[in-house]
């Protein structure tokens, strides 16, 4: 919990991207723990830190809860896959869920601020649009989406390696 809530510095430095993802996986359990079973494929690639945990705490709620519109109470797990690789001169993270996806008419606004297609209560339309400013604007990344309604979520965090 320590190395989530206080990593210790405002300014970027090298971190280990894995260790980064375990410990906001922890944080974030409860969120999915009854709905899905997470996967993760997780090779060591050193990147540029920051803000990321909480690029990836939204990313994992967000895929919670599409997962949770799907399977309801009914008992059935869906699944959230969180993979890196190393890609050049970036460190890619993916993840994807199987939850109800986004209608291809909107994808283009889930990262705008207070865009949301939550019920009140469930959303303020901030996370995507933190996890853009963290992985954009703070660290010369990118984001995307791909998504398939019905069928489930991918989002797509691409941050450049330390050389």
């Amino acid at each position: 919990m320590k190395e989530f809530s206080h990593p210790g510095t405002t300014e970027k430095v090298a971190m280990d991207l894995n260790r980064a993802i375990e410990t906001t996986i922890d944080v974030s359990r409860s969120e999915w723990k009854y709905s899905a079973e997470l996967i993760t494929e997780l090779p060591q690639v050193p990147v540029l830190a920051g803000e990321f945990n909480q690029v990836i705490l939204n990313l994992i709620v967000n895929a919670a809860h599409a997962i949770t519109d799907v399977v309801g109470n009914s008992g059935e797990m869906g699944e959230i896959q969180i993979a890196t690789r190393h890609d050049g001169q970036w460190a890619q993270i993916t993840i994807s869920d199987t939850g109800k996806g986004i209608p291809e008419t909107i994808q283009k606004r889930v990262f705008d601020p207070f865009f949301t297609t939550k019920e009140v209560g469930k959303g303020s339309g901030q996370g995507l649009a933190i996890a853009w400013s963290v992985v954009v604007d703070k660290h010369g990344g990118t984001l995307g989406v791909e998504s398939e309604e019905g069928k489930g979520t991918t989002f797509i965090v691409r941050l450049p390696v330390i050389q």
